[in-house]
């Protein structure tokens, strides 16, 4: 292989392009046309689907998967005083919500080889004041359920699968794992409505108190108002907030949703072809679970000189991502918890770990031109 392009935008290639088909395209449209584009009857539709999608009973769609989490704390009763058991890698968001409701985070190390939270580490940090623990399924690997729920001892799990809509574990799809699930749907995700996400649980009254949430803790949403059943009168049963998703992005999302078994396995074979081309060269994130299915929603390598090699790539007309910087590095949490040095294996990846474009769009072409890139960058950086 030799290094073929260079950095100008004509032929750069981006970290993510969504997949967007006319058949998506034609959705939006009679969605837009319909007249009705705030939550209705696609957003009904779409959570029905999904939920069926991921093995769940109820789907709540919210505006962003950070909805999703923020809202499964507060239905969980997590509050002032509470600590909720998390991973420093993971997007910031996920550990805001912690602070929103007032509890503190309590940040885990992760696993070395999937950067999953390490579920030893969780059993040794579960107190009498642990209300939830909220778990990654990481670049689209899954958290290691069993030994999760085993080191849980009763306590409820929250599941972060932003990154693995795809994702199974011994034959469960990612929303049968038991307690409540976060799925996003932004701009990057696997299927995306531009921003979006989904809370799923079996739990039928823990949806229910979702949905009143979502929507200021109204009684009765506008499909329900000014549907042709006839007007009926709202009321505030508890301050809520603006979480709902409206049905154009819903009827996006129903219409990506058939496409997803599809994508997942274009990446799978993009995937393969990034692994043959760095086998014995780069390190690349894995993970060595049996009886597991990944959503190979990221594809991650550990880096030296990490962001130099970033600049260095998009120069060069490749687009790189970071998956992530260790949340409690991040200047507020690091002001106010003082962790630094106390978590090795989320520092060590945090200056590291290196996100290389995967998406449906690409070709194998493309796979090879970002390898050949990445290769001349560890070379000269």
């Amino acid at each position: 292989m030799g290094l073929q392009h260079g950095g100008s935008r004509v032929n750069f290639l981006p970290f993510h392009r969504p997949t967007i088909s006319r058949r998506h395209v034609q959705a939006v449209a009679e969605a837009v046309r319909s007249g009705w584009l705030t939550s209705a009857g696609k957003v009904l539709e779409f959570e029905a689907a999904f939920a069926k999608r991921v093995g769940a009973k109820h789907g709540v769609a919210v505006n962003s998967c950070t909805a999703a989490l923020h809202l499964a704390l507060i239905a969980k009763g997590v509050g002032p005083e509470d600590e909720v058991i998390t991973s420093p890698v993971t997007f910031a968001s996920a550990v805001n919500v912690i602070e929103h409701v007032g509890a503190k985070p309590v940040f885990v190390d992760v696993f070395r080889d999937d950067l999953t939270i390490n579920c030893c580490r969780v059993k040794d940090a579960v107190t009498r004041r642990t209300k939830a623990i909220v778990a990654t399924h990481f670049a689209g690997w899954p958290a290691h359920v069993a030994e999760l729920e085993d080191a849980a001892d009763g306590v409820p799990i929250i599941w972060d699968a932003a990154h693995g809509i795809e994702v199974e574990w011994c034959g469960w799809k990612s929303g049968e794992f038991g307690g409540t699930t976060a799925y996003s749907f932004y701009a990057t995700k696997n299927i995306t409505t531009g921003e979006g996400g989904m809370l799923t649980t079996d739990d039928g009254a823990l949806a229910e108190r979702a949905r009143l949430l979502r929507l200021h803790g109204m009684t009765k949403g506008a499909w329900d108002r000014y549907g042709p059943s006839g007007y009926k009168h709202w009321d505030i049963v508890e301050p809520g907030w603006k979480y709902n998703l409206g049905d154009v992005q819903a009827a996006l999302g129903l219409a990506q949703l058939a496409d997803m078994d599809a994508w997942l396995k274009k990446r799978v074979a993009l995937d393969r072809e990034y692994r043959k081309l760095l086998s014995g060269i780069v390190p690349c994130l894995t993970g060595n679970q049996p009886d597991t299915k990944a959503a190979h929603h990221l594809f991650v390598v550990f880096v030296p000189k990490r962001d130099l090699v970033m600049d260095f790539m998009q120069r060069m007309g490749v687009g790189v991502g970071v998956h992530f910087r260790a949340v409690h590095l991040l200047e507020y949490y690091l002001k106010k918890y003082k962790l630094a040095g106390t978590l090795p294996v989320s520092e060590g990846a945090s200056d590291r770990v290196l996100s290389l474009p995967l998406y449906p769009l690409m070709t194998l072409k493309d796979v090879r031109r970002v390898v050949d890139v990445l290769l001349a960058a560890l070379t000269l950086v």
